[in-house]
């Protein structure tokens, strides 16, 4: 059984997936953007179990990941991986931002979860330009699934705006 890609326009906070993915900060306390989305919409279970993981391991670094509940997301976890900041792509953006993708799915695969839905990482105000951003996306995520064939069942790649949304439908005709 082969992995299903797909891309879908629309709010990450309204997926029925098994995991969504936050972009979150390191501080694991909410923000603007995706995180701040997620957090209002998924309500205090998601802080209360982010707060626990900062109490264990002080946040979350950046190119990892950490797992929560979902709260009130129709979602069953929300698992948290932390962008990096573009720099002008000398500073390991490309290796960091694949980590966040390589991370979270090792973490749903330890997990048992088949369903995951990916937000468009870094691509706002950390600034990463959209279309590389998509290429690490989809790149980290097909090498991923090649090496786990069968692990995790499908993975939607949820864009917010119509420019990613666009991305990610020309990368995938020529991906898959």
């Amino acid at each position: 059984m082969s992995t299903q890609l797909k891309v879908v326009r629309g709010d990450i906070t309204q997926m029925t997936v098994d995991a969504i993915v936050n972009a979150a900060n390191t501080s694991l306390l909410g923000g603007g953007g995706v995180d701040g989305a997620i957090h209002r919409a998924g309500g205090p279970a998601i802080l209360e179990d982010c707060k626990k993981i900062r109490n264990k391991q002080g946040g979350c670094a950046v190119g990892e990941a950490v797992i929560t509940t979902a709260g009130k997301l129709p979602a069953t976890y929300v698992i948290h991986t932390v962008g990096p900041v573009w720099q002008g792509g000398h500073k390991g953006e490309r290796d960091l931002l694949s980590n966040c993708y390589r991370n979270t799915l090792t973490l749903a695969v330890e997990q048992g979860i088949r369903t995951v839905a990916f937000p468009n990482i870094s691509t706002g105000i950390y600034g990463y330009p959209k279309e590389e951003a998509a290429t690490v996306a989809i790149d980290t995520v097909r090498d991923y699934m090649a090496a786990h064939p069968g692990r995790i069942e499908e993975i939607s790649f949820v864009c917010f705006d119509e420019e990613n949304y666009r991305l990610y439908q020309k990368k995938l005709s020529y991906a898959i």
